[in-house]
């Protein structure tokens, strides 16, 4: 059995049980079970919606725990599916036991484990989000050898009575410390959690947005994970958002992941970096440089930028966020550590490998080789994204801009030097995409593009006519231009997405 390393491993079952969390069997969360004195275990599994759904189990015996981790349970489908008819509607879910986790807020000893969706016939369902991620991946390492890793930023507002001892700088929140932010204890105590729950967390701080309105303080927040393999990253992003609204029910204040808060400041996006790894090598750079494989997968991401958002920016005021000249993208370009682009390239360390011994010329430490840590970025999807479906989209992207004939060439046609508002890359500008308007305009495009969704057989197409439904359905066409100056119809649309996925 290979052990899992446990020197600091904050996971509480990888700590007991003295292994990975990929290799947790139904016998070691039995054992979880018994010496844990755990008494109720939930099933937890996203739908059609995006939201994390709950079915909750008292444990009766050995004998109950075996079937339900064996057998899993039968779920009425057509209440999460559109697909799926009332007339035959039973599902299974089944438990995915890497993503076992205790629920640290429960006073009886629980036991969390996020579920997949299966058919009457014992397959997988063709409609589960989980089951088109994984798809996706499977689809990807077929093709490249590579396992797609992945991370998210995940940004919130904290809202909360404003104490005004110690003033807030409007819009200048960004890494500030206490006792100048009030969230921090909230944020640091997600931090641990999240980690208690197996997410591979990297890092949180205050975000740029902040600022106080009658009397109510809005704070922005962000917790940024490590690189994983994708379909785990999703898992842990799904679990991590549960924690951090669960936290602010605790402490009385307001949770959202919404993308626009109010105009003129500082909305909150889901941007996913990623990285393909083949024999513990990062397919994003070659002799010390951005590689081809990296821009061709950038050149799918950017073929299929308006398309993704339909998965990624799912309400009206996603599009309230994607407006110039706010760190969020609106043309359909790249660059080099550039904010206002679809697909940043950010610093990674490349030929930045001797600074820890010039900060530390005394006695500089032994640095070993290690897998770069290159990724690219993808900076349009926000916090009403159907976490699974991005993740599949952007997997399907990227391998169609691995397979698109001259993908090379239009990377470099879409290649941004610099600010994008730049008076010297203006004419570049006048002739880039640009993304779309609102969610019918995201509807459009994905239909035009289905076909590379549905290429590898990784999306249904009822998935992407459901998808595509929904977002119809807003009719927000021109909504920007329609409340534009209008403070009172602005703030209802706000208040009306406060709270998404």
């Amino acid at each position: 059995m290979v052990q899992a390393d446990s020197f600091q491993n904050p996971h509480r079952l990888v700590q007991l049980l003295g292994k990975p969390a990929d290799q947790f069997t139904r016998e070691d969360l039995i054992r979880v079970v018994v010496e844990l004195g755990i008494e109720m275990i939930n099933f937890r599994y996203v739908g059609e919606d995006g939201k994390l759904k709950t079915l909750n189990f008292v444990i009766t015996g050995k004998e109950h725990l075996g079937i339900i981790l064996t057998d899993g349970e039968r779920i009425d489908g057509s209440q999460l599916f559109s697909s799926i008819e009332a007339g035959s509607s039973d599902l299974y879910v089944v438990p995915r036991y890497r993503t076992a986790f205790i629920n640290p807020f429960t006073e009886i000893p629980t036991l969390e484990i996020l579920c997949s969706f299966y058919t009457n016939e014992g397959i997988p369902l063709p409609s589960d989000p989980s089951y088109i991620l994984r798809k996706a991946h499977e689809a990807f390492q077929k093709e490249t050898g590579a396992r797609f890793h992945a991370l998210a930023e995940l940004e919130y507002y904290v809202i909360s009575p404003h104490d005004p001892t110690y003033p807030v700088s409007d819009q200048r929140g960004y890494h500030e410390s206490r006792p100048f932010t009030q969230s921090e204890d909230l944020r640091v105590e997600a931090l641990r959690l999240i980690a208690q729950a197996g997410g591979k967390v990297k890092y949180g701080h205050a975000e740029v947005g902040c600022f106080t309105q009658n009397g109510t303080l809005y704070e922005q927040h962000e917790v940024e994970f490590l690189p994983v393999p994708i379909e785990e990253a999703i898992d842990q992003l799904v679990i991590a958002k549960w924690i951090v609204r669960m936290l602010g029910d605790l402490y009385g204040v307001q949770i959202s992941f919404a993308p626009k808060i109010t105009v003129g400041k500082a909305g909150s996006g889901l941007h996913f970096h990623m990285m393909a790894v083949r024999d513990d090598e990062n397919l994003m750079v070659s002799e010390r440089q951005l590689s081809d494989f990296a821009r061709k997968m950038i050149a799918g991401l950017l073929d299929c930028a308006g398309a993704l958002t339909a998965f990624g920016n799912t309400i009206p005021t996603s599009y309230l966020r994607l407006v110039p000249h706010q760190e969020a993208p609106t043309n359909v370009c790249w660059g080099d550590r550039n904010r206002s682009v679809v697909v940043r390239v950010p610093l990674g360390w490349i030929g930045a490998e001797n600074m820890i011994a010039d900060a530390n010329p005394a006695a500089p430490p032994e640095v070993t080789k290690r897998i770069a840590k290159q990724t690219i970025e993808l900076r349009t999807p926000d916090g009403s994204a159907d976490v699974y479906l991005t993740a599949a989209g952007i997997v399907a992207a990227c391998l169609h801009g691995i397979r698109m004939p001259a993908a090379l060439d239009k990377a470099k046609e879409l290649y941004v030097d610099g600010n994008i508002f730049d008076e010297r890359n203006r004419e570049k500008l006048e002739s880039l995409d640009q993304l779309p308007n609102s969610c019918v305009e995201s509807a459009e495009v994905l239909l035009e593009k289905r076909t590379i969704f549905e290429s590898d057989g990784i999306f249904p197409a009822s998935v992407i006519d459901s998808v595509a439904g929904r977002l119809l359905e807003f009719q927000d066409r021109g909504l920007s231009e329609r409340i534009y100056g209008k403070e009172k119809e602005f703030r209802a649309i706000v208040e009306e997405y406060i709270h998404i996925q």
